[in-house]
């Protein structure tokens, strides 16, 4: 009960949270109103979550700690640890409004289980699996940068090959209802890949058969769409004004190109089961829009305060999740 509770609180942070990675440009074109996004933003993200995100789920469930070999009452004590850790520091993030990753949030906690494990000797360092680490981590070096190229290229595309055939504002206005399709694709790409972190700990939970094989119920995944939706429609605006105004100048056509680059590639990570940040992905590609326009139509400055919030993301959850877990497993 308590891990369904803890797992709650998380996708309601990470609808808090990361409502600004799906709709936050739609918001700073002023394609739609903050109540049409909350209202989107919520029923695409519930979809992408209960129909497309078992692949990432299984990742950060088993993929990372070898759960299998540990007692079973230690995987509870760890992955409830992982998700209080994570959940609290997006809580903070939230309040600060700083778009930090919920991917970095969980798996530095799921890890920082594994190295509390090691360190009581339930678990060996070798065992924790590095390679899968690894090319997590390389996963979120690339996403920015795909998705920084890829909208780059379809801006660069629209201001030289239709504003000067057709003109800016007949663009901008045909611009303007396609924001809201790409809006929609990468809510649902969101909800896919972002769903794991509330409730790929509950897998090991819930989902463990007499093989040791962690399947993942359909429920769980449903519980998790429920639980974003509800952060989106409570709290999502204090970091959809941040990501939507401050970063750069945000047009119907730089938010189509914006959106559509993040979801794409956000979508084809889930498609590999890759758990990769999308607020690393929508930020890069917000930048990207801004550098087609020339380096000065970035903001440095808020761009150098988010890129400092994501590095601080994964020693504060790691040394929060050891500090948790090693307290449950003394005094639980």
């Amino acid at each position: 009960m308590l891990a369904i509770v803890v797992s709650f609180y998380v996708a309601w942070n990470i609808g808090a949270n990361d409502a600004a990675n799906s709709m936050a440009t739609s918001y700073g074109s002023r394609a739609l109103t903050l109540k049409q996004i909350i209202f989107v933003c919520a029923i695409l993200e519930f979809l992408g979550a209960s129909i497309y995100g078992k692949n990432v789920v299984k990742t950060i469930a088993k993929g990372i700690v070898p759960i299998e070999t540990l007692d079973p009452h230690f995987v509870v004590y760890g992955m409830i640890a992982a998700l209080l850790s994570a959940g609290l520091w997006i809580t903070i993030a939230t309040y600060l409004h700083l778009p930090i990753s919920t991917t970095h949030s969980i798996v530095g906690a799921v890890l920082g289980f594994g190295v509390a494990a090691v360190s009581q000797k339930h678990l060996e360092l070798s065992m924790i699996n590095w390679a899968e680490v690894s090319r997590i981590a390389l996963s979120w070096l690339v996403s920015p940068i795909a998705g920084a190229t890829l909208a780059f290229t379809i801006f660069y595309a629209i201001r030289f090959l239709l504003f000067q055939r057709f003109g800016v504002e007949s663009v901008e206005r045909v611009f303007r209802y396609l924001q809201v399709f790409t809006a929609c694709y990468v809510a649902f790409a969101h909800g896919s890949n972002d769903v794991a972190n509330a409730v790929a700990p509950l897998a090991p939970i819930f989902g463990r058969t007499l093989e040791g094989y962690y399947e993942i119920p359909r429920e769980i995944l449903i519980f998790g769409g429920i639980g974003i939706a509800a952060g989106v429609a409570t709290w999502g605006y204090r970091v959809i004004k941040m990501v939507g105004e401050n970063i750069t100048q945000l047009t119907f056509s730089r938010g189509f190109s914006a959106e559509f680059a993040t979801a794409t590639t956000v979508l084809s990570a889930s498609t590999l089961g890759l758990p990769i940040s999308t607020t690393h992905t929508l930020v890069g590609s917000v930048i990207g829009v801004g550098l087609a326009g020339g380096l000065t139509s970035v903001n440095i400055k808020v761009v150098q305060k988010i890129i400092f919030s994501w590095i601080l993301t994964l020693p504060i959850t790691m040394l929060l999740s050891i500090g948790v877990y090693t307290v449950m497993v003394v005094f639980l």
